[in-house]
């Protein structure tokens, strides 16, 4: 079993920034992560994909070169492909590399796994044609194919990034359906002045917003009663915007309403979480340096609540100077040195955030969808089956998996969990602090025994200890 200082899940912007300086700082760094080259999803591909669509993608993309840049150390290693399984104390990791099991531990464990996108459970969404605006961007990304003919729907400044990168790819979207309200901005001008700090963040998006505009991408905004019409794939978008019932036809529909903290992996150590009502989503409790109630693990990035993906790697170095102190690298006087500057730009980088949350909200009916509406993707759940489970007595998520199998199905909650505490939470007339989230068990991904039985002897029998 390989024994190192830190071990860290996730090769995002924290996950990069906090092995560039632990290795710096002279500590040992092992990283996990599923993907075949360094970037997460922000900056997926980002060495290849740099010199094929740099043009498309745009310079904030390609700056993520230097953090993989970064990763090139001696005291590194990067494991690419890796599929963590299962966290025990140690902390020690078990996972699945190249179709083999193995254990590696470490003094300390960064948790940099990053965010998902919020799920859009709308009539319609489960339709061939329709899949989330982040994935569009991946494929995009990753293998230069733009979808065409295609209507994004939503909230959130994604929206305008991944419609900016279509009109330049050749494929403009057909159209924008926005749900954020007037009232919605207005009331976001209370963070105005955290928002003028952020000044960047409010340029880029008003050059995008010109951009769509020079390109006559239609703009739909305050669109309610959305839903997806067609049998056997998307054939329309159907909405009401300023009192006008309205239906774009189109074969691709591109969901997103913001995107929440994966807090898969660090549910399965029990690391405690608690509501935000701002991101609507749960957090996990840690402190400045990232360090949780486990006093070995780490979380820094959008797992640790949602900032971008250049305040992820300001978080992940500062996460990391945190550890290198911990073990005797650095004096806290000189980790403190060196965490202040990096401090300094993570408080500018997260000062718009809060008026971007405002102004931009989650589609109200996607967080509580209609009876009809499918949220278990993997065992057709509909909310109306969570609201009669409500009415039966279930109290949390984990009921709802032995009153009707929600969360049970290949993806083990992540994506209907939300959804399914907020039912919850309104149809009982408690807080989603009281309902809860499902309680996350190993394997958190599948492995196959074939893959454990391939464990050398050695890791087999630690494991048996």
């Amino acid at each position: 079993m390989r024994e190192v200082d830190l071990i860290i899940i996730g090769a995002g912007p924290a996950g990069m920034s906090a092995a560039g300086r632990a290795a710096e700082c002279g500590l040992s760094v092992v990283i996990l992560d599923e993907q075949p080259v360094a970037g997460g999803q922000i900056y997926r591909d980002v060495d290849r994909a740099s010199a094929l669509r740099g043009d498309i993608l745009g310079k904030d993309f390609t700056e993520g070169q230097k953090l993989t840049q970064r990763l090139d150390h001696k005291n590194i290693t990067h494991l690419k492909g890796a599929v963590v399984w299962q966290i025990e104390d140690g902390p020690r990791v078990s996972y699945t590399h190249a179709g083999q099991g193995g254990t590696v531990c470490a003094k300390r464990l960064l948790l940099a796994t990053g965010a998902l996108e919020r799920p859009m459970p709308i009539p319609g969404w489960t339709l061939p044609g329709v899949m989330t605006a982040g994935a569009a961007q991946i494929l995009l990304k990753q293998s230069g194919i733009a979808c065409k003919g295609a209507v994004l729907v939503g909230s959130g400044p994604l929206l305008y990034l991944i419609g900016s990168q279509m009109v330049r790819a050749g494929v403009p979207p057909l159209a924008l359906v926005e749900t954020q309200t007037r009232h919605d901005f207005i009331g976001s001008l209370r963070h105005l002045g955290g928002a003028l700090r952020g000044w960047r963040y409010l340029l880029k998006g008003a050059a995008m917003l010109w951009h769509l505009r020079r390109a006559r991408v239609p703009r739909y905004v305050a669109a309610s009663s959305l839903a997806i019409e067609g049998k056997e794939a998307a054939q329309a978008v159907a909405f009401t915007s300023k009192g006008k019932s309205r239906r774009i036809a189109c074969e691709t529909v591109l969901l997103h309403h913001g995107v929440v903290p994966n807090t898969q992996t660090a549910r399965s150590i029990d690391i405690p979480h608690q509501w935000d009502e701002e991101q609507a989503c749960f957090v996990p409790q840690c402190d400045e340096w990232g360090r949780t109630p486990k006093t070995d693990v780490f979380i820094a990035g959008d797992g640790a609540g949602i900032g971008g993906a250049k305040a992820a790697a300001l978080a992940g170095e500062i996460a990391a100077l945190d550890i290198a102190c911990d073990l005797g690298q650095l004096t806290s006087a000189d980790r403190d040195a060196a965490a202040r500057p990096l401090r300094a730009r993570l408080i500018n980088e997260r000062a718009a955030r809060p008026f971007i949350d405002s102004a931009y909200p989650p589609y109200a009916a996607a967080l509580a969808p209609q009876d009809a509406t499918i949220v278990c993707r993997c065992e057709e759940v509909t909310a109306g089956d969570i609201r009669r489970m409500a009415g039966l007595g279930c109290t949390g998520p984990n009921q709802t998996k032995a009153f009707g199998r929600a969360g049970m199905g290949p993806c083990q909650g992540r994506y209907c969990g939300l959804t399914v505490t907020r039912l919850l939470a309104d149809a009982n007339g408690v807080s989603p602090d009281e309902t809860g989230h499902y309680r996350i068990r190993p394997p958190i991904k599948p492995v196959t025994l074939g893959e454990i039985a391939a464990m050398t002897p050695q890791e087999t029998k630690a494991d048996s200890k």
